[in-house]
């Protein structure tokens, strides 16, 4: 439910954000982020029951959507040429990667030396540091042609991406006929539709709908997807499989974990290069088909229970998301018009995390699917689902058959791997196909 609450506002507001820093100013924009997330952090630390930390955690999701979008936008306006914009989209795809891997480790850390508020106590200095930096270095920009704000659009586009990820949070808690999860479905799709009618008939809309006429746009906005399942979603799922597959310790799978997070940081070097020798789409096509390559190589090592392979493979997939981190947003804000880069990067963060749900939904249902197959053949009916549920958490009790459940989450989890090497495969030829008619 903590974690709910800030998704569900996020993903909600982020193409809000990215417009409304259009139009108003990317620095003013991201700096109300920035203190919209202090304060939502301070609340969080100091809150005195449950539900004011959902409440607190929701208004934290609202700073992050105008913290993110308008940073992005930045980015994408200040840095939109050659070697400058390269080496900026190189530099944001590093930290990326870094925080993605890092964040994990030092909020445990935390939790378990300081208990869970020190963690919203501890982000407090690194948000005044960021908002010191914005208003030294960051420099103000806004449309030139003041374009209205869009009520109209902003709501029902909050409302349908809503109801959308509330389908995928809900569905994957209860299950994806419980009425709960398709009256979300029911409001995403609505609210979806009706957004694009008002879009299409709008003088100045939120969104321009006309770019999705554009090979390119399409085929980043695929890119980003393929990569939010291959690799921003196993950067989550391969620890689970370290310690509940392999048996490692929590330190232990950390240290494991490490080689990936290298690739992460090194590679987004190495997708800037190629970006100066290649165009953008074949950079994007060549990082989602090494995610794939590392995915089904991965699955392979677990499924016949060679940890080692798992671990060698885990490098080529950081290798491949390395490519893909910066390459990807750098991709759908380069194909919008300068003056709409906040629109552009709304739409890069809305695409990255509803992509990240999408494929956490996915591949833990592929788990699951794996698993039970896997126990199928081993154990009496009536226990497979118990003991399903029980691996697929890592919650054995006592009595519960230790190196069956390892052996049998290995096999479950090469099913999520493949699942995802499927995944990036065709977005990479979506890619190269939407490349040709580009």
């Amino acid at each position: 439910m903590v974690i709910s609450c800030y998704i569900l506002s996020f993903t909600s507001l982020l193409l809000p954000a990215g417009a409304i820093a259009d139009r108003h100013g990317r620095r003013r924009v991201l700096l109300i982020g920035i203190a919209l997330f202090a304060i939502a952090s301070l609340t969080c630390a100091l809150a005195p029951t449950a539900s004011a930390l959902y409440l607190a955690r929701a208004f934290q999701g609202v700073g992050a959507a105008f913290l993110l979008a308008p940073s992005l936008s930045v980015i994408g306006h200040e840095f939109h040429e050659g070697k400058q914009r390269d080496d900026a989209w190189a530099f944001w795809g590093t930290a990326m990667g870094m925080m993605m891997v890092l964040s994990p480790l030092i909020g445990g850390l935390l939790s378990s030396l300081w208990g869970w508020r020190s963690v919203f106590i501890a982000i407090l200095p690194f948000l005044a540091f960021l908002a010191y930096g914005a208003i030294r270095w960051v420099p103000d920009s806004a449309d030139a042609v003041v374009r209205p704000l869009d009520p109209p659009g902003i709501i029902t586009f909050s409302m349908a991406i809503f109801g959308i990820v509330f389908f995928l949070v809900e569905g994957l808690a209860q299950g994806w006929t419980s009425v709960v999860a398709l009256a979300g479905l029911g409001l995403g799709i609505a609210m979806g539709a009706l957004f694009a009618g008002i879009e299409l008939k709008r003088r100045h809309p939120m969104v321009d709908l006309r770019l999705l006429a554009s090979p390119r746009f399409v085929g980043a906005l695929i890119a980003m997807i393929g990569y939010a399942v291959s690799a921003q979603v196993m950067a989550s799922m391969l620890p689970q499989y370290l310690q509940n597959g392999v048996g490692l310790s929590a330190l232990a799978t950390g240290a494991g974990m490490l080689p990936f997070a290298a690739a992460m940081l090194l590679f987004p070097s190495v997708g800037r290069r190629l970006g100066r020798r290649f165009s953008s789409e074949m950079v994007l096509a060549i990082g989602l088909s090494i995610t794939a390559a590392g995915n089904a190589l991965a699955g392979i090592g677990a499924w016949h229970n060679t940890p080692m392979v798992a671990l060698l493979a885990m490098v080529i997939i950081g290798a491949g998301g390395g490519i893909l981190n910066g390459e990807t947003s750098k991709a759908i804000i380069g194909s919008a018009p300068r003056d709409r880069a906040g629109m552009a990067s709304g739409i890069s963060a809305t695409t990255r995390f509803v992509g990240i749900l999408l494929g956490f939904t996915v591949l833990s249902s592929a788990l699951t699917v794996g698993i039970r197959a896997g126990l199928s053949a081993r154990v009496p009916a009536e226990e497979v689902m118990r003991l399903a549920d029980t691996i697929a958490t890592g919650a054995l009790s006592q009595g519960d058959p230790v190196d069956l459940a390892r052996a049998i989450y290995s096999q479950g989890f090469a099913a999520s791997l493949w699942t995802a090497a499927i995944a990036a495969t065709l977005a990479s030829l979506a890619v190269a196909l939407l490349r040709k008619r580009n």
